[in-house]
C-alpha cells in the first residue's frame, strides 16, 4: 500500500543492526539452489546468511538463516536466525513466510528482549498488504489488532511510537471504506443503510478526516428519509466542530433549502 518511510526504514534498519551485533558478527522447502545447503559450523553458515542479506540477496538470506536454525538448533545462533529469516523475507515482500518465522520466534522466546521487534515485523506485514478501499479489508484489520499488540504490549518503545502513526493511517483507511460503501446505498437511494455507515464513521473513526463529510452525508440521508430534526443535529455537530469547512457550507444551504423552519446552529 504504502513506501517504506524514512521513519519505518530506520526502525527496522536500528533493529537488523541490533541483532547482527547480538550476533558477535558472527529448514524448510522451497529454498533457492544456490544456497547449497550442506553440513556447516553455525558461524561459517550465518556469516554466509548475513553476507546474502547485505547484498540485497533477500530470499537466499532467509533461506540460509532457515538453515542455521534447522542444522543447529540448540545453539544461540538458531533464535537470532529465525529473527533474521522474518526479517529477510519481510524485505523479499514474502509476508507470509516472514509472519511465520516471526511468530515461531514469538513461541519459542515469548520473553525475550527482542519480543517486540517480532510482534513490530508481523504488523508490518500486515501493513504492507493493506488494500485500496475498493477491495476486502481483511489484512487492514490484521494489521491494526497487530500495531495495537505492539502499542499494548511495549507503550514505550520506539515500535509502539511508529505503530501509533500507522493506527492513524489504518484509521482513516478504514474509514474511507464505510464511506466508500455508504455513499454507494446512498446513490442506490438506500438511505436508511447509507445513514448507518456514514454513522459508523463518526462513532468509530471520529479523529479521521472523513468525519466531516460523514456528517454531511447524515444530513442529506435524514433530510431524503424525512428526518429533519435528525438532519439538524447533525448539521450542528459539524458546525460546532467544522465551521470552516466546505461540508458545513454544504451542510448549511442543504438545510436552508430543505428544513428551512429547522434552526441550523
Amino acid at each position: 500500500m504504502h513506501a517504506r518511510s524514512p521513519l519505518k526504514l530506520a526502525v527496522l534498519a536500528a533493529a537488523t543492526v541490533a541483532i547482527s551485533l547480538t550476533a558477535g558478527c558472527g529448514g524448510r522447502g522451497g529454498k533457492p539452489k544456490d544456497t547449497a545447503f550442506v553440513a556447516r559450523d553455525v558461524d561459517t553458515l550465518y556469516r554466509a546468511a548475513k553476507d546474502r542479506l547485505d547484498r540485497g540477496d533477500t530470499r537466499v538470506a532467509a533461506a540460509l538463516f532457515d538453515e542455521v536454525e534447522r542444522q543447529h538448533p540448540y545453539s544461540p545462533w538458531a533464535r537470532r536466525a529465525q529473527l533474521m529469516s522474518s526479517f529477510s523475507y519481510y524485505v523479499a515482500k514474502d509476508y507470509n513466510k516472514s509472519v511465520q518465522a516471526a511468530q515461531r520466534f514469538l513461541e519459542i522466546h515469548p520473553g525475550n528482549r527482542d519480543a517486540p521487534y517480532a510482534y513490530y515485523l508481523i504488523a508490518l506485514c500486515y501493513y504492507e498488504q493493506i488494500s485500496d478501499v475498493s477491495r476486502d479489508q481483511k489484512n487492514t484489520l490484521l494489521a491494526l489488532n497487530a500495531l495495537n499488540e505492539v502499542v499494548r504490549r511495549y507503550p514505550g518503545t520506539r515500535y509502539a511510537a511508529d505503530a501509533r502513526l500507522k493506527i492513524d493511517l489504518v484509521n482513516d483507511h478504514l474509514a474511507g471504506k464505510e464511506m466508500e460503501i455508504g455513499r454507494f446505498y446512498e446513490r442506490a437511494g438506500r438511505w436508511l443503510a447509507a445513514s448507518l455507515r456514514f454513522r459508523n464513521v463518526i462513532d468509530q473513526y471520529q479523529t479521521t478526516s472523513h468525519t466531516p463529510e460523514a456528517l454531511f452525508r447524515l444530513v442529506e440521508t435524514n433530510l431524503a428519509m424525512g428526518i429533519p430534526e435528525e438532519a439538524q443535529k447533525a448539521a450542528a455537530v459539524l458546525g460546532s466542530n467544522y465551521p470552516g469547512s466546505e461540508w458545513y457550507q454544504k451542510a448549511f444551504d442543504l438545510m436552508q433549502k430543505h428544513a428551512a423552519g429547522t434552526k441550523v446552529s
